[in-house]
């Protein structure tokens, strides 16, 4: 069993406790709340305190019930999942769709606290709701778009992904937006809707990506590109189990004035990004003593 699914499984086991004393909880409310009990009277006297406890019993089975489909839905999940990797977006998913269902719960929980009629309210504001509806229309689909890419498959949190002009790792996806991590550190945050109707690549799903150095050469060097690809390439040798030193390649991809602009790739191994790091120092590496030895010359 993987890391991860026995951490879920753990938080689940905690959650099962929390479950079953709120699920009391709950019985006790009702009872207590019952009609011709000892307690009728002292509820007929406050109401104020028979709506909060009203207000209670709503909010405490409400969230019963998202409890109850998210525990299901996990565990049939987990039990499909037995022999295979745990998606963290799926987990991610029903939280987050949990907390969003929750989240209206309590919006109805403080409207019964103070004695508002819930289907009497929505209905008095129906002109207001539409316009809050019009101005709010972006977060709901940020919100639909990230719900749609959290149960998705086909981006999953830790894949390297090339959107835009930005090329990184996601950190998360929450109900707004998703957050990419350069490869310097920067942080990007990128609106669900624009990541889901963007072009995106996502070299994680393939089992090898391409690692790209361009660089800028004076027209004046005396560039041999057969040898500088030749001397590249060996710099490349002590990472061949994980880099496709046949795939290397280089070549001119654009010519200026007085210059021209080279580049050098090659495929490497999904994953492995402490190795590309260092293979990336490496060719760096074999770039600058290139530029010494041509200077010198």
């Amino acid at each position: 069993m993987n890391q991860l699914k026995s951490i879920i499984k753990d938080q689940e086991n905690k959650r099962r406790r929390n479950f079953f004393l709120k699920f009391v909880l709950l019985v006790v409310l009702i009872i207590g709340y019952e009609p011709n009990t000892w307690l009728s009277p002292f509820f007929e006297k406050h109401i104020i305190a028979s709506n909060l406890v009203r207000a209670l019993i709503f909010l405490l089975s409400g969230n019963l019930i998202i409890s109850l489909a998210r525990i299901i839905t996990l565990r049939f999940y987990l039990q499909k999942t037995e022999e295979t990797k745990v998606q963290p977006n799926f987990v991610i998913g029903i939280d987050r769709l949990s907390t969003l269902l929750n989240f209206n719960v309590l919006l109805v929980t403080l409207m019964l606290a103070f004695g508002v009629r819930p289907l009497e309210f929505l209905t008095s504001i129906t002109i207001v709701a539409a316009a809050i509806a019009l101005l709010t229309k972006e977060y709901i689909t940020n919100i639909v778009n990230g719900l749609i890419m959290m149960f998705s498959d086909q981006l999953e949190i830790g894949d390297k992904i090339l959107i835009g002009k930005n090329v990184g790792f996601i950190r998360d996806i929450t109900l707004i937006n998703m957050v990419l991590k350069t490869e310097t550190g920067e942080i990007v945050i990128i609106p669900n809707t624009l990541a889901l109707t963007s072009e995106v690549v996502n070299y994680s799903k393939n089992s090898a990506h391409q690692v790209i150095f361009d660089a800028e050469i004076p027209f004046f060097s005396k560039l041999q590109l057969n040898d500088l690809e030749q001397q590249l390439s060996k710099a490349l040798g002590p990472f061949s189990e994980l880099v496709f030193v046949e795939g290397a390649q280089l070549n001119v991809i654009e010519r200026k004035p007085e210059s021209m602009i080279i580049r050098y790739q090659f495929p490497i191994k999904s994953g492995e990004k402490a190795t590309e790091i260092s293979v990336r120092k490496a060719v760096n590496q074999e770039f600058i003593n290139w530029s010494d030895e041509n200077r010198k010359a």
